[in-house]
């Protein structure tokens, strides 16, 4: 019964999240910017927020129930590790939000080591300025794959519907956060990093700068860049002179959606 309210009300809740960190988001990047944009708003978001829009219906086309869905299937047949351990609920929880970050973590690196998967992910990358519309500017092919793999780790993990669904909204909120382009102050910011990305942390990756672009690859929890020795404290740059986007992409009309949409075809150099 739980099971198939948490279903019910997943999109609604996700929405609804989605929309008021968006809105906060925006908000503060207006009041507070890190740093200024040649590229205005009405130029990059159109095609930012189109790719967000085709994602969402498409996983709602080829993926109904999402991996919450995923997760009330696996334990109705007991699979799982925490469905076998038969861990107590806190302790399943916890496990599953920690080791789904861990996956996306993994599945981050993977994007970036094997050059197909990058095409796809470079997308998101040859975005030439950093704000919260980044943060959902990703391939729709890119995502569909994701969800397969979130998918696989739900099964596996025998994790538990209410916590796919905390990580879930976990994972959107904390992507649009530290995508913002927000002002934190510096010690504000290395205190706020111990337990979540920040967007100074997160803006290395983004980097033109290869070894920048290949650092920084946690999107919710910091930890594991530290733990694997992807951890960048700062880019050389600095925040405010450092290049966003990927060298061989700087054509400001790559912005349009339909240049995204096929822009793996394309080589990089």
């Amino acid at each position: 019964m739980i099971g198939q309210a948490l279903s019910s009300s997943e999109p609604v809740i996700r929405f609804g999240a989605f929309v008021g960190v968006f809105v906060v988001m925006v908000v503060w990047e207006l009041a507070a910017p890190k740093r200024p944009q040649a590229i205005s708003r009405a130029r990059r978001w159109p095609g930012n927020l189109g790719l967000s829009i085709i994602n969402t219906l498409a996983l709602r086309i080829l993926f109904p129930a999402a991996a919450v869905g995923a997760a009330i299937f696996a334990e109705s047949r007991g699979w799982g590790l925490f469905q076998v351990i038969n861990a107590p609920a806190a302790v399943a929880i916890l496990g599953s939000v920690i080791a789904l970050d861990l996956v996306i973590y993994l599945q981050h690196r993977l994007f970036h080591a094997v050059p197909l998967l990058w095409r796809l992910h470079r997308v998101h990358h040859t975005d030439l300025e950093f704000d919260v519309t980044t943060g959902v500017r990703f391939h729709p092919v890119e995502i569909l794959l994701s969800m397969l793999i979130k998918i696989a780790a739900v099964v596996a993990l025998g994790a538990p519907a209410v916590a796919v669904l905390v990580f879930e909204v976990l994972l959107n909120a904390t992507t649009m956060f530290n995508h913002a382009n927000i002002k934190l102050p510096r010690p504000l910011d290395r205190i706020v990093r111990l337990v979540v990305v920040t967007p100074d942390m997160h803006r290395v990756h983004h980097s033109v700068r290869r070894e920048e672009t290949n650092s920084n690859f946690g999107f919710s929890l910091p930890w594991w860049d530290r733990a694997f020795r992807t951890y960048r404290d700062q880019p050389a740059d600095g925040h405010d002179r450092m290049t966003i986007g990927v060298e061989n992409f700087r054509d400001p009309a790559s912005l349009h959606l339909s240049r995204m949409l096929l822009q793996p075809i394309h080589a990089e150099d």
